[in-house]
Parts: structure tokens; sequence; C-alpha cells
């Protein structure tokens, strides 16, 4: 006789500030692989760094008009966050071609273009404009 499957995962043991905790370290480990195993992510990081202090910088234009520019170079970096996880759980099931796996890849590179968009276009409006 078979034993029923958890309804919850194995893993999901922990709580209260130990989890906080260990969540911290996972997110610190998943920056590092990117910044590791991802060309662009470290491209959108160096972009990011560059754009965060110029919209912090720049003279004349309101907080708000800041804090969008800020949350659109940060919505960049978390889309490619993303797309990477997206990409890394397809070529773990299979390295093999599938039209389902080129969708999702072409999915998470679609979100990441729509994020840069976004991205110009605020600089557009709110800055250069």
């Amino acid at each position: 006789m078979s034993t029923p499957a958890p309804e919850e995962s194995p893993f999901k043991g922990k709580s209260g500030i130990k989890r906080v905790w260990h969540a911290l370290g996972y997110s610190i480990e998943g920056l590092a692989a990117a910044w590791r195993h991802e060309d662009a992510f470290r491209q959108l990081t160096l972009l990011a760094l560059l754009l965060i202090p110029l919209a912090l910088w720049w003279p004349d234009i309101m907080r708000v008009s800041r804090a969008i520019l800020v949350a659109s170079s940060l919505a960049t970096l978390v889309i490619e966050l993303f797309n990477s996880a997206i990409e890394a759980a397809v070529d773990h099931t299979s390295l093999a071609r599938h039209p389902l796996a080129k969708r999702a890849k072409d999915l998470g590179s679609a979100a990441q273009l729509l994020g840069l968009v976004n991205l110009a276009a605020m600089w557009g409006l709110l800055v250069i404009f």
C-alpha cells in the first residue's frame, strides 16, 4: 500500500524568525547565483547602479518621479530574476527542443523587453522630455 502524498513540502518546517532568517539566506544565494551565472542580470545591475543614483541626483524632478525611476530600474532586475528562473527550470526539465519550452523562454524574454521599454519610457517622460 502506498503512502499518501504529503500536502505540503517537507522543506516547509521553519516558522517565525528562523524562517525569515533562512529566507534571507536563500534570497542572497539567489542574487549571488544570478550575478555569477546570468550575463543579463549583471548588465541590468550595472545599468541600475548608474540610473538609480542619477535619478536621485537629477535636479528639478519631484520625489514621485524619482520613486518611479528607481522602481522602474529595480523592476527590470526582478523581471530578469524571474526570466532566469524560468530558463533554469525549463533547462533542468529537459535540454531537448520543445515548443512549450521555447514558449516559456520567449514569454520570459518578452516580459523583460516590456520592462526595458517601461524603463526607457519612464526616463523619457519624467526626465528627458
